[in-house]
């Protein structure tokens, strides 16, 4: 008997053992340190900030980009 058919994989469909496995990728991911930004990415992160908060008005609430790109890809 295989690992698989012990931990009952070899019953699962095929979408959930992709969940599964991409769940078992996220969990790896969150344990691994970010690296620092660059100083240039740094810069253009303060920069953006800065703009946004001196101009709150300029922003576009998420679901208002959502339904955008979804009416012009049709998604």
């Amino acid at each position: 008997m295989t690992t698989l058919e012990q931990m009952g994989i070899d019953r699962m469909t095929t979408g959930e053992r992709i969940a599964l496995a991409q769940e078992i990728l996220d969990s790896v991911a969150a344990e691994q340190p970010r690296p620092p930004l660059s100083a240039a990415k740094r810069q253009e992160l303060d920069r953006r900030r800065a703009d946004a908060e001196a101009n709150p008005a300029d922003g576009v609430p998420w679901e208002q980009v959502e339904a955008a790109a979804l009416a012009r890809f049709g998604r």
